[in-house]
C-alpha cells in the first residue's frame, strides 16, 4: 500500500493545520470581532476604532510602496488630502449629497495628483524620490492654505454626511455604527485587492525592483513603468483613505496636506511592520491608541509626544521588524 506524497508547497504547523488556513482562520476571528466591535464599545471609542481602520489604510497603500517596491514616500499627505476635498467638492456642489459621486470624485483627484507626482519622482531614486515626493506634498498644500476661495482656506470645508443608497433597494443614515461596518468593509475589500496586487506577477516584479532594481532593468523589465503604476495605485488607496476620513468626520482641512500626515503613516509602517500591509494597520492602531492615552495621562502640563518618541527609538532599536514580526517570530517559536 502506497500513501501520497506530501504537499511541500503547504507547510504544516504543529496543529496539523497549513500556514494558509491558520491565516485565514485568524482573519476570519478578526473580521467577527470587528463587526461586533461597535454593539459593544462606547460611542468614544467607536469612532476611534473606525479613524483607526481609515489610518490603517492609508499606511496600508504606502506600504505598497516602501514596503513592495522600495520607495519611501513622503508625499501620500497630497494623495490623502485631495481625497478629502475631492470627496468635499462633490457632497457641496451637488444636491442632494451622493455617496458614490463623492467617493469617485475623491478617487479621480488623487488619481490625478498620483499620477502627476509619479511621472517626475520615479526618474529618481532612494532620498531623492522621498524629498520629491515631499516638495509635491508641500506644493499642494500651499495652493489649498492660499486658495481661499475654493478650498476654504486654514478654515476647510464643512458638509453634511450623505446616505448610504443604492437606488431601488436601500437608503440608510450613516450612525456611528453603520460608518464602521462601510469603513470596515472598504478597508477589508482594499486589503484583498492589494493583497491579490503584491502575490501577482506584478508584485514579484515590485519586490524585484525592491531587491535589485538594475538586475530587474537588465533582464527587459520597464522598471520607470511599474513604479508609475505603483505609487498611482498606493496613491489610490490613499484618496480612498481621505474620502472615508472626510466623510467620517465631515469636513476636509489643509492640516490633513500637512508633511506630517505623510510623516506618521512612514511610522504607522515602521511600527507595525514593513512590507506586511498588515503591519501598517496594526501600527497605526498602536501609534494612535499611544498618542490617546498619552495625552490622557500628560495633558496639556507636558509634551505627550516626547515618550511617545522614546517609545518609538525603542521599538526601532528591539523591535526593527515592527509588532507584526515580531509576533511572527514568537509564534514560530
Amino acid at each position: 500500500m502506497t500513501t501520497a506524497p506530501l504537499d511541500k508547497t503547504r507547510p504544516l504547523s504543529k496543529t496539523g493545520l497549513s500556514h494558509t488556513a491558520i491565516y485565514w482562520i485568524g482573519f476570519c476571528v478578526v473580521m467577527a470581532l470587528l463587526i461586533v466591535a461597535p454593539l459593544v464599545l462606547p460611542e468614544f471609542w467607536r469612532r476611534f476604532l473606525t479613524e483607526v481602520l481609515i489610518w490603517g489604510l492609508l499606511a496600508m497603500s504606502s506600504d505598497l510602496l516602501i514596503g513592495y517596491t522600495g520607495m519611501i514616500s513622503f508625499g501620500h499627505s497630497a494623495f490623502f488630502g485631495l481625497g478629502m476635498y475631492g470627496a468635499a467638492a462633490a457632497l457641496l456642489l451637488v444636491s442632494p449629497p451622493n455617496l458614490w459621486l463623492a467617493i469617485l470624485s475623491g478617487l479621480i483627484g488623487a488619481a490625478i495628483v498620483a499620477l502627476f507626482v509619479a511621472y517626475f519622482s520615479t526618474r529618481l531614486r532612494d532620498i531623492y524620490f522621498a524629498i520629491t515626493t515631499l516638495i509635491f506634498s508641500q506644493i499642494f498644500y500651499v495652493i489649498i492654505f492660499t486658495w481661499t476661495a475654493v478650498t476654504g482656506g486654514e478654515n476647510g470645508l464643512i458638509f453634511t454626511r450623505p446616505h448610504f443608497s443604492i437606488p431601488f433597494i436601500v437608503d440608510v443614515r450613516f450612525t456611528s455604527s453603520t460608518m464602521h461596518w462601510f469603513v470596515l468593509a472598504v478597508v477589508t475589500a482594499s486589503y484583498l485587492i492589494l493583497r491579490r496586487v503584491t502575490q501577482s506577477p506584478f508584485g514579484m516584479v515590485l519586490q524585484s525592483i525592491r531587491e535589485n532594481e538594475a538586475r530587474t532593468r537588465a533582464i527587459g523589465y520597464p522598471v520607470e513603468r511599474y513604479k508609475i503604476v505603483s505609487v498611482m495605485l498606493s496613491g489610490l488607496f490613499a484618496g480612498l483613505a481621505g474620502v472615508l476620513y472626510a466623510i467620517q468626520n465631515e469636513f476636509a482641512a489643509p492640516d490633513f496636506v500637512y508633511f506630517i500626515t505623510s510623516g506618521d503613516t512612514v511610522i504607522f509602517n515602521v511600527m507595525g511592520g514593513i512590507g506586511t500591509l498588515v503591519g501598517p494597520i496594526v501600527g497605526a492602531g498602536f501609534f494612535q491608541l499611544l498618542r490617546e492615552l498619552m495625552s490622557r495621562i500628560f495633558g496639556d502640563q507636558f509634551p505627550y509626544l516626547v515618550p511617545l518618541g522614546f517609545i518609538f527609538i525603542a521599538m526601532i532599536i528591539f523591535l526593527p521588524q515592527g509588532l507584526l514580526g515580531f509576533a511572527r517570530r514568537w509564534l514560530n517559536r
